[in-house]
């Protein structure tokens, strides 16, 4: 196969890098599906704390460039009141954490839908369908036990979305690796 003056090293640092970050990914997501629980809380803390800091940046930001903007400080209040609850009261953050992601899955599960249509009769739509169908599903899931299931789920969604991230990272160091051998 040939390549670019230089792309060969590029390569080649990936596949590393991508080795070693995969096999993390790979570990943090095996801890995710088992300890499904603590991921979630451990997801809750850090969403928590980008809400904070996005409500402190927000704030400073209407403070420089105009103190009597109201929305400004709306935004700014809103994301550090929902960051304190959230960091505060976990269980709390876990169910507010849980309905977000549901009503995510609900508008992935439209617009998905919406691109099957689009993609009818053409190859790959009955991909985006089972896509759409397989988010809304999971809107339901987590509708239906919510708040109590949003304890375990978002913890269980993180460590099955690190797996498959870590499986993908594996994945591409070895393809590349094999295209450097050529």
């Amino acid at each position: 196969m040939w390549l670019y003056p230089g792309e060969d090293l590029v390569i080649e640092k990936f596949g590393k890098y991508a080795k070693i970050a995969g096999s993390i990914f790979l570990v943090l997501g095996i801890v995710g599906i088992f300890y499904p629980v603590f991921t979630t809380y451990a997801t809750v803390i850090f969403v928590s704390w980008l809400m904070l800091f996005g409500g402190l940046v927000a704030g400073y930001f209407t403070y420089l460039s105009n103190p009597k903007e109201w929305q400004g400080w709306l935004k700014s209040i809103i994301l550090i009141g929902v960051a304190l609850y959230m960091l505060f009261s976990p269980l709390g953050g876990a169910a507010t954490l849980g309905l977000l992601l549901s009503i995510y899955f609900f508008m992935d599960s439209f617009s998905g839908g919406a691109l099957a249509s689009t993609f009818y009769p053409q190859k790959g739509w009955l991909l985006w369908a089972l896509n759409a169908f397989l988010s809304f599903v999971m809107g339901i899931i987590l509708v239906v036990g919510w708040p109590f299931s949003s304890l375990y789920l978002i913890g269980l969604l993180v460590g099955f979305s690190l797996f498959f991230d870590g499986l993908a990272l594996l994945s591409g160091a070895k393809i590349f690796s094999d295209m450097t051998k050529e």
